[in-house]
């Protein structure tokens, strides 16, 4: 199989083309590397590029280590003795860049590998600097990358109006089957059709290739996305974020083990083996997070590994879920009272979904298949919208 070469080595094989003497800064992390590992920022410079004038990092930081929803602060890069600017600080004034931050700077690259879900933060990012490069002028360049869970299925609703947030900043389906040089041109036509944007295209990735089909090694890009598996699961299974149930942070399995101390695991997985969800398996698991939700304690719950990528539905397995624990433990089961990404006022499960139905849907017992054919209707629509404007074959 021939190995998918990332847009990061492309723009390296013609970095005259895509950078030549221009002032530039990038946005990108830890896992923006060669497939030999070698960090996007030194690869370029090695490639023939000047040094970098500027670094911004999305949430998690340069280096990845801060956990979600962490704070992290501007820094200095050890490699390049850049300043790093973070877009993930104390308040939503942080996610995007300032417009000083681009005075002395011609072009901007961006390289985050993403992982295809709407609500994970790193094409918000994107956005943002989007906007800030469209007010300043300055030109934007995607390196992109495939999208490790592929381009072909998409899953979940779109964004309701009054649900915005910054997991809910892009009007696409949960589960998207894009890439971020896809999401961005598809921003560009809608949003900021005066901005200057590049793709450069990674070489011989088709939609139909998960990521451990592309001959790329896998660098976690966020702390608790350590395997392909872990992303396959964080569609549905991010949604237990919205809720009193720890989503196994803490542990070297998050989003694989589901649990609480309060939880009847064997009788939940007896529940979940019984509705009957394609592609996946479950096992009544017991594990203690060293920290999140109810670290240092034991909690029951189930442990999920998938048996058929191409029939695992995550969204409807993270609906069905919720439920289930609701109706096993309506006593103990809540929804998170805290503020989620900087909004207090809208529950943490319809910043996600993008409106409010799942939520219903778990506290009323209804049947979730109609919400599911609704989803199934909206995303049939949003490819409509994508007709003719993909970049890579199936």
């Amino acid at each position: 199989m021939e190995r998918v070469i990332p847009g990061l080595e492309v723009a390296c094989a013609n970095v005259t083309g895509v950078i030549g003497r221009r002032r530039w800064a990038l946005l990108g992390n830890q896992a923006a590397v060669t497939h030999d590992l070698d960090p996007a920022r030194t690869a370029l410079v090695r490639a023939g590029a000047e040094p970098p004038a500027f670094l911004f990092a999305p949430e998690h930081g340069l280096e990845g280590i801060a956990q979600d929803m962490e704070a992290v602060g501007d820094q200095v890069d050890p490699l390049t003795g850049k300043l790093v600017r973070s877009l993930y600080g104390h308040d939503p004034s942080t996610l995007e860049p300032r417009p000083e931050d681009l005075l002395d700077v011609d072009v901007v690259l961006v390289d985050l590998p993403d992982i295809g879900t709407r609500y994970y933060t790193f094409a918000a990012t994107m956005d943002a600097m989007m906007t800030a490069c469209g007010r300043a002028g300055v030109e934007l360049v995607i390196l992109d990358r495939p999208n490790p869970l592929g381009g072909v299925i998409r899953e979940g609703g779109l964004l309701q109006p009054g649900f915005e947030s910054f997991v809910g900043r892009l009007p696409v389906p949960v589960r998207h089957g894009m890439t971020l040089g896809e999401l961005a041109l598809l921003l560009q036509r809608e949003r900021y059709p005066e901005l200057e944007l590049t793709v450069v295209q990674c070489r011989s990735w088709r939609r139909t290739a998960w990521f451990d089909e592309t001959g790329l090694p896998w660098v976690a890009p966020s702390p608790n996305m350590p395997t392909l598996e872990t992303a396959i699961l964080y569609p549905g299974l991010c949604l237990v974020e919205a809720t009193n149930l720890s989503e196994g942070r803490g542990t070297t399995r998050p989003f694989k083990l589901i649990g609480a101390p309060w939880l009847d695991g064997p009788r939940l997985v007896a529940q979940i083996r019984r509705s009957g969800p394609q592609g996946i398996a479950a096992r009544p698991a017991r594990f203690r997070p060293a920290f999140g939700k109810h670290a240092g304690e034991i909690c029951s719950g189930v442990e999920f590994c998938i048996t058929d990528r191409q029939a695992f539905s995550p969204l409807e397995l993270g609906v069905r879920l919720l439920g289930l624990v609701h109706r096993l433990h309506p006593e103990h089961f809540a929804w998170r009272a805290e503020a989620y990404e900087f909004v207090g006022a809208i529950p943490a499960v319809d910043l996600l979904t993008g409106d409010a139905r799942v939520r219903t849907v778990v506290e009323t017992g209804e049947d979730p298949e109609p919400l599911f054919a609704s989803w199934r209707e909206e995303v049939r629509r949003f490819e409509e919208r994508l007709a003719g404007n993909m970049l890579y074959p199936e």
